[in-house]
């Protein structure tokens, strides 16, 4: 429980222009709002100078207007964990509109793995254990699919290869560990790394049912 921020919260604050003391909101539904885990999170942000706060839905939302509470950040941080629960309590709660209003106004909304894939059309996931199972409604602010530790999990690959491959999920990405992908807009305009060799891909399914996976440049972010 020893976090420590690695250059690509620098990177996010630079991209929302956050300025010194940068405003971020830790999201931790996928953990079932886990004290531990988020006090962790908060006191590596504290650290290094960030104004934090965290939206919660367990037992109840936290802040009064979610909406408001997200626009006023400068950075909207989701942690990983099952992408399955979250996106179901977020429906009920009417997060996914509050999200979609804070990009549209200019927060950067990042996330790992479940706080990657949600805000994507689908991907992959051990939500419901394993073997890994589709995810086919997810948020769709980015209409690709997603597919997080590509190369630290074994069955990620031959999964994603599949259900594009099937048209169970559009044509998407693929993010080895410790790699992000940026996006303006629905465009993918930089792909970044905190380790050295780490790479994203991109996926194209062919009309045979191939699929293609090709390497994207990934630069290496100085810590």
């Amino acid at each position: 429980m020893d976090w420590r921020l690695g250059p690509a919260y620098g990177l996010a604050a630079s991209l929302a222009q956050a300025g010194d003391s940068p405003r971020v909101c830790l999201v931790g539904t996928a953990l079932g709002d886990a004290g531990d885990t988020l006090l962790a999170i908060y006191a590596a942000f504290g650290r290094a100078g960030w104004r934090v706060s965290h939206l919660a839905l367990f037992p109840e939302p936290n802040v009064s207007d979610v909406q408001e509470h997200l626009l006023a950040q400068d950075v909207v941080w989701v942690a990983g964990g099952s992408v399955a629960n979250l996106l179901a309590l977020w429906r009920l709660h009417g997060i996914g509109p509050a999200m979609h209003a804070a990009w549209q106004a200019g927060v950067v909304l990042m996330g790992v793995s479940a706080g990657s894939v949600c805000w994507f059309a689908g991907g992959t996931t051990d939500a419901f254990g394993l073997p890994l199972r589709s995810v086919t409604d997810a948020l769709g602010f980015l209409p690709y699919s997603n597919s997080p530790h590509h190369d630290a999990e074994e069955q990620r690959r031959p999964t994603i290869h599949r259900l594009i491959g099937e048209g169970i999920l559009p044509d998407g990405y693929a993010s080895d560990n410790g790699t992000g992908l940026i996006f303006e807009g629905t465009d993918l305009v930089d792909c970044v790394t905190e380790i050295d060799g780490a790479r994203t891909w991109q996926m194209t399914r062919h009309g045979d049912g191939t699929v293609e996976e090709i390497p994207l440049p990934t630069r290496l972010l100085s810590s």
